[in-house]
């Protein structure tokens, strides 16, 4: 990029442009003398004029003041705030289009991170959902107040100005019934709300978790102190409006920090956990239990991974990353044997315990690194046939992708949600492995997130 071409573009300047892709992130991609811009809201095929909001040496970003040529896709977001809170990326393109980018999306990644030629590999049509709102499971709201009426929502986009949600068209019904509920009663009862600025006040978020499958309902609220004034009666108003409450918990976060739960959490009443069921397995969820967002499409992401695994009852399994046990719990039917790993002390106790009260006796699992438990296991005689791995966004660790190349199973399925680490880590690995099959699922409909189920095959 030479410099007088990245000196065309100035702050605040309007030129026209066309929109050739969607990016990662959800916004249109363009190019502007051979410089990439990104437009968020615009959307391929598009002829749009854009104002300039941030210029950098080798992108530009801008927001669009007129759209001259609208593409055939472009549809009205039913949420009225959907452009400030910025949870969800694709509310204006239709779900058809919305499944198609995504799978697009995965090319680019493959294209620009990995030396595969994408023409030669199996990617799938994204598997998405018969109806996609109304899916998320579980909401985390930051509590504020204005003009003495307490909101509740999310952090605009890039600032930290508190955007009321009322209705979130992604949530299931029963969490935005919940926050409503427990937003009436923090007012009601005039309990003092937390103030970031400030640091003041008591209530900094509520969460609501619904288990999708059994109706249960799990209320947090997480205090920047212990002491919770009128919590009797709080308790009180939250079970006589919400009959299906199961659990509430408080957790208490006094750190100045972005994280949404702190270290202490209680229990004010009822049980520790709610149910919920994926397929034909159970499971306890506690206030601070990850656990998948959409279990419709869960449901289906993991059957992905069953049929790549295709296991035959004669295979050892490695589950690295298994969180509380749940890939390696849907597998466990065709393995001879599961051994899952995680850095949580919790995940693995919880593991344990789901395997336990599904009987299944032919899993082990430890706290620990899998690029550490690995190897010494293969030292001791157990070599996995099969290793399934489901890192965070950043990919898998660089010392378990080396371990893998080294204990050389005959199969790795990947599942991934972010494309671009999925795309570096698969070209390491095809060093040995041929790619079978890529698979996206959309796991969050009207946002620009994707998961891949990767099957890889040892050469």
């Amino acid at each position: 990029m030479t410099q007088n071409q990245t000196a065309q573009l100035k702050l605040g300047q309007t030129f026209p442009l066309t929109i050739k892709r969607l990016g990662i992130n959800g916004e249109g991609v363009g190019y502007f003398k051979k410089q990439v811009v990104f437009v968020p809201g615009a959307l391929p095929g598009e002829e749009v004029v854009v104002e300039a909001t941030k210029v950098h040496p080798k992108f530009s970003e801008g927001k669009i003041k007129k759209v001259r040529k609208k593409s055939q896709h472009r549809v009205v977001p039913p949420c009225p705030v959907y452009d400030q809170c910025g949870g969800c990326q694709l509310q204006h393109l239709e779900y058809t289009q919305q499944l198609k980018e995504k799978r697009d999306i995965v090319i680019q990644s493959l294209e620009r991170h990995s030396r595969l030629k994408v023409e030669d590999l199996n990617i799938k049509q994204t598997i998405g959902m018969d109806n996609p709102w109304s899916y998320r499971n579980k909401s985390s709201f930051q509590v504020g107040t204005q003009n003495g009426k307490v909101l509740a929502g999310l952090y605009g986009l890039n600032s930290h100005k508190l955007i009321n949600i009322e209705q979130c068209a992604v949530q299931h019904p029963q969490t935005n019934a919940a926050v409503k509920t427990v937003k009436q009663v923090l007012q009601d009862l005039q309990i003092p709300i937390y103030h970031e600025k400030t640091r003041k006040g008591i209530v900094r978020t509520i969460v609501a978790r619904v288990g999708i499958q059994t109706g249960e309902l799990q209320i947090v609220l997480i205090t920047a102190k212990k002491e919770l004034p009128k919590k009797a009666l709080i308790i009180e108003k939250i079970k006589n409006s919400l009959p299906e409450v199961k659990s509430i918990i408080q957790n208490i976060n006094g750190q100045k920090t972005s994280l949404i739960f702190g270290e202490e959490t209680f229990n004010l009443d009822g049980s520790d956990f709610i149910q919920e069921t994926l397929g034909d397995l159970q499971f306890e969820l506690s206030a601070r239990t990850f656990f998948q967002l959409n279990p419709e499409q869960t449901v289906k992401l993991y059957d992905e991974v069953k049929k790549a695994a295709a296991l035959t009852g004669k295979e050892k399994v490695a589950d690295a990353y298994c969180g509380v046990g749940t890939i390696g719990l849907w597998v466990a039917d065709g393995a001879s044997e599961i051994r899952g790993m995680d850095i949580i002390p919790e995940s693995i106790q919880d593991a344990k315990k789901n395997a336990k009260r599904h009987g299944i006796k032919h899993s082990k699992y430890v706290t620990g690194k899998a690029e550490e438990l690995l190897p010494k296991w293969v030292k001791e005689g157990w070599k996995p046939d099969v290793i399934i791995v489901d890192p965070p966004r950043t990919g898998l660790d660089r010392a378990l992708i080396q371990t893998i190349l080294n204990v050389k199973p005959k199969k790795v399925v990947y599942v991934s949600c972010n494309p671009s680490t999925l795309a570096k880590d698969i070209d390491v690995l095809s060093k040995k492995y041929n790619v079978e099959m890529i698979q996206p699922v959309d796991m969050f409909p009207q946002t620009s997130h994707i998961e891949v189920v990767t099957e890889l095959k040892l050469k």
